[in-house]
């Protein structure tokens, strides 16, 4: 079984060859994506983890945790940025990362970890679900930003 492991500062350019290899958004532009990473590297209550094969990130995703008022003060958790290498889908990197995550919100008193999908493939939803995740307890809404 593979074993996630958090992200270092000099992990960006491996992650931005995964984004790009498994298409799930645009990646930022090089100089803009250095500054996001120092950002994202120094944030209280962010975390990114990774799975490596063969001295590759191969699979990855960020926990953001956030004081809560509600819930008793326990904090809430968000999980964002999911992405697996196609070429190393079903190897139980994916499942490292969600895990890793969920361990760390677990140890951070979380009162629950949200993850939204946006993808319509089935097997991403059933993945989710075997990672412990359970639909229909919330309703997900999003606001895009206007057009400038």
């Amino acid at each position: 079984m593979p074993i996630a492991r958090l992200v270092n500062a000099d992990d960006l350019g491996a992650l931005l060859a995964l984004f790009a290899d498994c298409e799930v958004s645009q990646s930022a532009e090089p100089e803009l994506a250095k500054q996001v990473w120092a950002q994202t590297l120094a944030r209280e209550g962010l975390a990114v983890f990774v799975s490596d094969e063969a001295g590759r990130i191969v699979a990855t995703c960020m926990l953001i945790t956030a004081p809560n008022l509600l819930r008793g003060g326990r904090q809430h958790g968000i999980i964002e940025n999911v992405a697996t290498h196609p070429d190393f889908q079903g190897r139980g990197h994916g499942r490292a990362v969600i895990a890793a995550a969920l361990a760390a919100a677990w140890k951070q008193d979380c009162h629950q970890v949200l993850l939204q999908s946006g993808r319509a493939d089935p097997r991403v939803h059933r993945f989710y679900e075997a990672c412990g995740f359970v639909p229909g307890l919330r309703t997900a809404y999003a606001a895009r930003r206007p057009a400038d």
